[in-house]
């Protein structure tokens, strides 16, 4: 049909979302052994705000909304590039996890410093 498949912009905002963590927080969910924390995504929501044909180009913004305290929500708007046009936004909820224990923990007063300075 010519159009971004509406799926796709789902894996827009996961790859902002994992440029966010390895940018502001060094963060890169590859470290391995006991006490391995990191985010996972428990919820989130998209508006389509205009039809994007294939191809395009695009520019995804990212910024945290809200400091929790075992979690954190960030906010998304995908722009038709070099434009203020938002073709559509979001937000997310990311609960911050102790992996072995798989049990939610608190924020890590480093991670809530990054995301209160950004």
């Amino acid at each position: 049909m010519g159009h971004v498949n509406n799926i796709i912009y789902l894996q827009y905002l996961e790859s902002a979302r994992i440029g966010y963590f390895e940018t502001l927080s060094g963060w890169n969910g590859r470290t391995e052994g006991s006490g391995r924390q990191g985010p996972v995504l428990v919820s989130q929501t998209f508006n389509y705000r205009r039809m994007v044909f294939y191809p395009a180009e695009l520019e995804v913004g990212v910024r945290c909304g809200e400091i929790r305290n075992r979690s954190f929500v960030l906010e998304y708007a995908i722009f038709r590039k070099g434009t203020d046009e938002v073709v559509g936004d979001g937000s997310s909820v990311t609960v911050w996890l102790d992996y072995e224990a798989n049990q939610a923990v608190d924020l890590p007063p480093s991670l809530r410093q990054v995301l209160t300075t950004y």
